[in-house]
């Protein structure tokens, strides 16, 4: 593309003449005062509809709409493969009152790529790509594309209509996190599989392994694969690595045939500072706040959106609307929330302002969140919104009339942090850390809580979920499943990185696909064998999801036994008719437990339901009681007991008859 240059008079006045003759031609503006009037005061949910690059065919002349915010600038023109990205050739006429240009270029459709060529009132000239552009060239081309993202024929209806219908409290909801770049790849040229290519491989692999829902790292556009889409351009493109809107489009499509629900990370926090992007958009802050106390993050080397303009607030929350509406994604997590919340997030003292209280608290932030959240509650009900957010921040996932952020769910970071501490212990050194896993229950139901663990866990020498367990491989093994155990057992929907389930020694690397080659390994069989089972273990008992969110589905029997790290509580169904409480026991020494008494409420026989250490799943098959009558005795308080024998490093879960 040929560098930007500002012209001289006489080329601006050829410039206006051939605007003048594309004026003659032009059909009806796309916006109306009405639009304008709701786009200012932040309020037009459905912005993409108008803004970005809308191919017109079959009424009138074919061509493409293009109308983009830059309020400040002196001139703005679209420029692309079509005019040889000639900045005279189709400048746009600027709606004063809200500060959009827009044009008619006939004859361009989709495959053309295209930019803005912003002229800045210091004469500065910057090319940028188009902030609502649906799709964009393969990285590292960094314009934008013209593309046909109506008119799919979507099959999932009555996926939607079960959607509308659900209720997330009283469901399972078990998500595998995908890195769609290194889950796998063309062996032949280390490429990215395809949108449609994913559809034939991962969708089946889930269904296999009973997740029931995919969440997808990095789809929105990036420049840069190293950042795993956290580092956003095109905030309303699917990225093209893997193909056009309409092969994702498709690869939702196929997941709710199969009955899989798909997630998406969205990054309205923070974006990239690369020079076609939002930064410094037409020559001032526009997107950004302008002071850098306010509107960087330096550590990141990224910009903060500005929260307190409604022209950004309805960009985000347009956009997350947009992904809904188009795509049919049923969920978004919502990436470092609490650097939104936060005025001093990762700031030294003096390097931030105080709001008009005097205090730290991002108080736009904050109603833009309530605000997205009950727009997506209003028109997409069913669809689950998540936040990662790793304070103590009240209220995350309460409803925002009640002064909550209105999320459906928050990562549970305590749990993930604490639990993790505990498990990387050597088991010797347990007893003095009991505490870190029976005080996870005190703020178990303090919010509506997502367990996880994610990609952040995997890298950056942290190790793989499996290597980060103590001993040799047998117990590193033998700890994974009880670890894995405890997590499906604790109140919580539930979130696993990929590669965790087969046991994946090295860590996460996005630069090439995960090490599905260990599957040729007996050992990493049977871990991938466990992982289908437990996730098996925690969809087909009530107990185990319909209570996630209330203390009445979790009870302790026992978490005293610090010198044996030996727990055990029951989680029972709402309602409790749904099914007889389960009772899990977790012995996480390597030392096996014969006749280990554990009180019950009720008398009667006991059926094992759930062994970690199975020898189906490379244990070493210790306990051999699959039903057991309990004892009229007294024990932890309760009037009736079963004496276990408890396989060493393993968990195992028990139901009355």
């Amino acid at each position: 593309m040929a560098k930007a240059k500002l012209y001289s008079g006489e080329d601006t006045e050829k410039q206006l003449s051939l605007h003048r003759t594309e004026e003659a031609e032009e059909p009806s503006s796309l916006f109306t005062a009405l639009d304008y009037a709701l786009f200012g005061e932040g309020v037009h949910y459905r912005i993409y509809h108008k803004m970005g690059a809308h191919w017109n065919q079959g009424s009138g002349t074919d061509g493409t709409f293009f109308s983009v915010w830059a309020p400040n600038a002196k001139q703005v023109s679209t420029v692309g493969d079509f005019n040889q990205w000639d900045g005279r050739q189709h400048v746009m006429k600027l709606h004063e009152d809200s500060g959009i240009w827009e044009i008619f270029i006939p004859d361009v459709g989709p495959g053309s790529i295209y930019k803005y060529e912003v002229q800045t009132n210091d004469g500065e000239l910057l090319m940028k790509s188009d902030p609502y552009g649906f799709a964009a060239e393969v990285r590292p081309g960094n314009c934008s594309m013209v593309a046909d993202i109506e008119n799919y024929s979507w099959q999932d209806q009555k996926w939607i209509h079960t959607r509308e219908n659900s209720n997330l409290n009283t469901e399972p909801v078990l998500i595998y996190e995908v890195h769609p770049g290194s889950w796998k790849r063309d062996q032949e040229n280390n490429w990215f599989l395809s949108y449609r290519e994913l559809a034939n491989l991962l969708i089946p692999y889930v269904k296999r392994m009973g997740y029931s829902h995919i969440e997808l790292m990095g789809i929105a556009e990036h420049p840069l694969d190293e950042s795993w889409g956290y580092q956003v351009i095109g905030y309303y493109a699917a990225t093209s690595r893997f193909g056009s809107p309409k092969d994702f489009m498709y690869f939702v499509d196929q997941c709710h045939c199969a009955g899989i629900g798909v997630l998406m990370d969205m990054v309205p926090s923070h974006f990239s500072m690369d020079a076609p992007g939002l930064s410094f958009f037409d020559g001032t802050a526009l997107y950004e706040y302008e002071d850098p106390r306010m509107g960087e993050h330096k550590e990141w080397g990224t910009k903060v959106f500005n929260y307190e303009r409604e022209e950004v607030r309805n960009f985000l929350i347009a956009n997350a609307l947009f992904w809904l509406d188009y795509y049919h994604i049923d969920g978004i997590r919502m990436d470092a929330v609490a650097s939104m919340l936060y005025l001093d997030y990762s700031r030294a003292h003096d390097q931030w302002l105080p709001n008009y209280h005097g205090d730290n608290i991002n108080l736009h932030a904050i109603s833009y969140m309530k605000e997205l959240n009950d727009s997506i509650a209003q028109y997409y009900p069913g669809v689950i919104t998540v936040a990662e957010e790793s304070t103590v921040w009240p209220g995350v996932s309460h409803p925002s009339c009640l002064g909550g952020l209105g999320f459906s769910m928050k990562w549970n970071m305590g749990w993930m942090n604490d639990s993790l501490r505990y498990i990387e212990k050597d088991p010797i050194e347990r007893k003095n850390e009991h505490f870190l896993l029976s005080h996870t229950f005190s703020y178990a139901f303090a919010e509506n809580f997502v367990l996880p663990i994610s990609h952040d866990e995997v890298v950056y020498g942290k190790k793989s979920l499996v290597n980060k367990m103590p001993g040799d491989e047998w117990q590193q093994r033998a700890n994974f499943r009880a670890y894995l155990t405890f997590k499906m057992a604790f109140p919580g929907k539930k979130i696993i990185f990929m590669g965790s389930e087969f046991g994946q020694w090295n860590e996460w690397n996005a630069s090439k696909e995960l090490d599905w080659h260990l599957l040729d390994q007996i050992e990493h069989q049977q871990l991938l064998q466990f992982s289908e089972a437990v996730n098996g273990l925690y969809s087909s008992h009530p107990g185990l999801y319909s209570s996630d969110f209330t203390a009445e589905g979790f009870e302790w029997v026992h978490d005293q036994d610090a010198e044996r790290s030996v727990y055990a509580f029951l989680r029972k169904s709402y309602p409790s008719h749904l099914e007889a409480p389960l009772l899990f026991i977790f012995n996480f020494t390597p030392v096996p437990r014969d006749s280990y008494s554990i009180g019950v409420p009720d008398e009667g026989m006991y059926r094992k339901c759930f062994d970690s250490d199975e020898v189906l799943y490379g244990g070493a098959g210790y306990n051999q009681q699959q039903e057991v009558w309990s004892e009229p005795s007294e024990s932890q308080g309760r009037p009736h007991r079963l004496l276990l024998d408890l396989p060493p490093l393993g968990a195992m879960a028990f139901q009355k008859k």
